[in-house]
């Protein structure tokens, strides 16, 4: 997955991640996030470095000193409206699963550079399929696209 930003919902003002599908049909992944969670995915993905470690800082230096590496990040359930996700850690050879809030998940991938991934049923299930006109401002659709997908989406509409 690509992460395409952080945006903010209209009128809720509620931030939402972008994650889009890498390969065709290139869905999106809208995922609903606290405020602290997106500010901190924000500042990592525009390379700004706050003068004390936020939390997310934290547990990468945390890690970082245990030897342990963040492998990557995958999305891998959706229940009730609830978006699940698991972070794949490697120390001295041994892999562990930690499960994490997507958001949280993807502050450390960011930080680090780990790879986000999701499960195919959770594309299958709340993955969203822009339509791009062919042109040469497709790049533009895109983003024009993603900006009325988030007008429009509501959390409801993720809820079984």
């Amino acid at each position: 997955m690509e992460i395409v930003g952080v945006q903010v919902e209209v009128p809720a003002n509620t931030p939402v991640l972008m994650l889009r599908e890498r390969v065709e049909p290139g869905r999106v992944l809208p995922i609903y996030i606290g405020g602290a969670e997106a500010s901190s995915i924000h500042q990592a993905l525009n390379g700004d470095e706050p003068p004390r470690p936020l939390t997310h800082d934290l547990m990468c230096s945390i890690l970082e000193s245990l030897g342990s590496e963040l492998r990557s990040v995958t999305v891998t359930d959706l229940r009730s409206g609830t978006f699940y996700a698991e972070l794949e850690l490697v120390s001295g050879g041994d892999t562990t699963r930690v499960s994490a809030r997507p958001s949280d998940a993807v502050a450390l991938a960011v930080r680090v550079g780990a790879p986000v991934f999701a499960a195919e049923g959770v594309l299958d299930e709340a993955g969203q399929v822009p339509a791009v006109a062919e042109t040469d401002d497709a790049p533009d659709e895109l983003v024009d696209e993603f900006r009325r997908f988030i007008d429009e989406v509501n959390p409801e509409d993720f809820e079984s």
